[in-house]
């Protein structure tokens, strides 16, 4: 039986390890995705820093990560703007007006409230209607 010959803590340590693994690729993506996304560094600099990150990985990933949080944090603000205000173009651009009827139904409010003259509410209505 495995339970017999695999102690908690060999399972205990064996989870930290490979939480760490996951850990550190992970680090690894976002440091490479940054550097790639990075608009104020040259071409050569991000090669440098490529370099450095693969040669000696700890050092170079933590050294960037010191370096360049601040940058880090804007990048990412930026692009989730970004991204925030796409969807939001999207969503106006599909949700519309309502239509001629909801203008007409809003035009109809008005007119029943006395904020505006039947003329008016006509006019709105042809509008609505010459719109649709």
């Amino acid at each position: 039986m495995i339970a017999a010959d695999y102690p908690f803590l060999d399972i205990v340590w064996t989870m930290f390890i490979f939480f760490a693994w996951v850990i550190w690729f992970w680090l690894l993506i976002t440091v490479f995705s940054d550097i790639f996304r990075r608009r104020d560094t040259s071409g050569g600099g991000k090669v440098l820093w490529m370099i450095f990150v693969i040669l000696l990985p700890y050092l170079g990933v933590f050294i960037y990560l010191i370096a360049n949080h601040d940058g880090m944090t804007e990048r990412n603000v930026q692009q989730m703007q970004a991204k925030q205000a796409q969807m939001d173009d999207y969503v106006k651009s599909v949700a519309g007006s309502g239509g001629a009827a909801a203008e007409i139904e809003k035009a109809k409010g008005l007119l029943d409230s006395g904020a505006i003259t039947q003329s008016e509410f006509d006019a709105i209505k042809q509008k609505a209607l010459a719109a649709s």
